[in-house]
């Protein structure tokens, strides 16, 4: 594969998008863990929660992490270093790949969370 700019300028536009995503989503659930303190709920839905920041904390180390290296790439094209680009240009994917898939991790407990609050009001989700 040849490595270029251009390949490194692809993951321009998608990482800040990701990166609000997951701010979007970090958002929520805080004010979800704000509104469950405020009500003294059970200490099984603050451990959820709990495991819920944690991933997602992880999710978006690993996305500005991608970010970083692919700014690095950039950097080591604009000095010829291609064999290094490549490397890190691939090191990026990879964090990007580990961040979405903790995210989807984060997703399925969230929706199996929501499954079990519906369920008190006869909503089914499926």
């Amino acid at each position: 594969m040849n490595v270029d700019y251009t390949v490194a300028a692809l993951m321009f536009p998608a990482i800040p998008l990701l990166m609000n995503v997951y701010g979007n989503r970090f958002h929520t659930l805080s004010d979800l863990i704000r509104k469950i303190h405020d009500k003294y709920v059970w200490e099984k839905q603050l451990i959820n929660l709990s495991g819920r920041v944690k991933l997602l904390k992880y999710t978006a180390a690993f996305a500005s992490f991608g970010f970083l290296l692919n700014m690095l790439t950039v950097f080591a094209l604009y000095f010829g270093r291609i064999f290094e680009a490549r490397v890190i240009f691939g090191t990026c994917c990879m964090t990007m790949i580990i961040s979405v898939l903790f995210f989807l991790r984060e997703i399925q407990i969230s929706t199996k969370a929501l499954k079990l609050h519906l369920s008190d009001m006869k909503i089914d989700l499926d």
